[in-house]
């Protein structure tokens, strides 16, 4: 079952400025990170006129928090260019807080990043910069590159060069406006680059360590300390498959698919959760061969490179972020969903975690996982 044909030809960056807005007008997402930092010194440099946006998310430690906009603002004092800050305090507790709340009450996994780019940042980002700021053009500090394919008509979402660092994952549930209108300098680049870029610029933030992939991981010291502050502690038991009592915990949302380590159960070969049950508050758990499925549904699919197809197509599936890409089938079925099924069963096929899939280095689409 062949691939829908991805044109390697008659692709060009033409299309991105293709609007009557100079093209030189951008606005860039500052965390106060080094990325984000060195992809507006960058732009800068390079002659664009730049204007510094940080979204005010929460409070408290983290990077999203007041000490980012506090390096944010430093940084955009060294350029000296604009910074502005909007309070999105409310949108992130809707779309992410209460999301994660929920869904790790609900006994499945959330995976927040890609919700939080779609509805939190790149989307108001890009609403922000039109309708205040008259600029149709924004771009952040992301590792993944951007391509307009001539022959389809569609902006492509590609991997970055420094695989080690390719952040195309999370933005799987990006559309076609705003791919058509976002930048990403540091696709290109490899991470030891952008520290040595940051220091050549004289950047105060050259140094600054390496945050969580996860704000909210950041700003609480764990995850389990977050969801404590939502969910109160419910004890229940833990089961084998046939329902054996093997053990008790404290709330199924201290526990994910594929998780070995905190069980407290003393067993003849390692045990791992194997699934969730919030209705019984049970922790289902088995030995690894019983935690790999050779097939997934994934639901809320984003077709980001190409358009829908309407019958099967090969992949490379990714499900998790630091997972590797492995060959799949992906079928479509009725209702915004497909079935992944994988040339060999995989290991911790976690419901609410996203799975993308890949021809090559070219994001073809992405979704959720659903529960089996």
């Amino acid at each position: 079952m062949p691939n829908p044909r991805i044109s390697q030809q008659n692709v060009s960056l033409e299309g991105i400025f293709d609007d009557d807005t100079p093209m030189n007008k951008v606005v860039v997402g500052l965390s106060g990170g080094v990325d984000s930092s060195v992809a507006a010194a960058t732009l800068h440099d390079q002659g664009y006129d730049v204007v510094g946006l940080t979204l005010w998310l929460m409070k408290g430690k983290g990077q999203c928090c007041s000490e980012g906009m506090v390096d944010a603002a430093k940084l955009c004092e060294e350029l000296g260019i604009p910074h502005h800050i909007v309070d999105s305090r409310d949108v992130f507790q809707e779309n992410i807080v209460d999301y994660l709340v929920a869904g790790y009450g609900e006994g499945i996994t959330p995976l927040p990043c890609s919700q939080c780019n779609k509805a939190v940042k790149f989307t108001p980002m890009l609403k922000y910069a039109r309708e205040t700021l008259g600029i149709e053009k924004i771009a952040t500090g992301h590792y993944a590159r951007i391509r307009f394919d001539e022959t389809t008509g569609r902006y492509q979402l590609l991997r970055a060069i420094d695989r080690s660092k390719d952040q195309s994952y999370f933005l799987y549930d990006l559309d076609q406006t705003v791919l058509s209108q976002v930048l990403f300098p540091l696709g290109e680049k490899h991470k030891t680059e952008t520290r040595q870029i940051a220091a050549g610029f004289g950047l105060h933030t050259a140094d600054k360590p390496e945050s969580q992939d996860l704000c909210l991981v950041e700003a609480n010291g764990s995850m389990q300390a977050f969801l404590d502050k939502y969910i109160a502690p419910r004890q229940g038991e833990i089961v084998d498959q046939s329902g054996k009592v093997l053990g008790q915990h404290e709330g199924v949302h201290h526990y994910t698919i594929g998780q070995r380590k905190g069980l407290g159960i003393a067993h003849s070969e390692p045990l791992y959760v194997i699934g969730l049950d919030a209705v019984m508050n049970r922790v289902i758990v088995g030995e690894r061969s019983q935690a790999q499925n050779p097939e997934c549904n994934v639901s809320r699919i984003n077709w980001v490179s190409i358009a829908q197809p309407t019958a099967p197509i090969k992949a490379e599936v990714q499900i998790r972020y630091r997972s590797t890409a492995t060959p799949a089938t992906v079928i479509p079925l009725e209702g915004n969903r497909v079935r992944i099924v994988f040339d060999e069963p995989q290991f911790s096929i976690t419901p609410g975690q996203a799975a993308v899939w890949y021809d090559g280095e070219v994001l073809l689409g992405g979704g959720i996982i659903e529960r089996s």
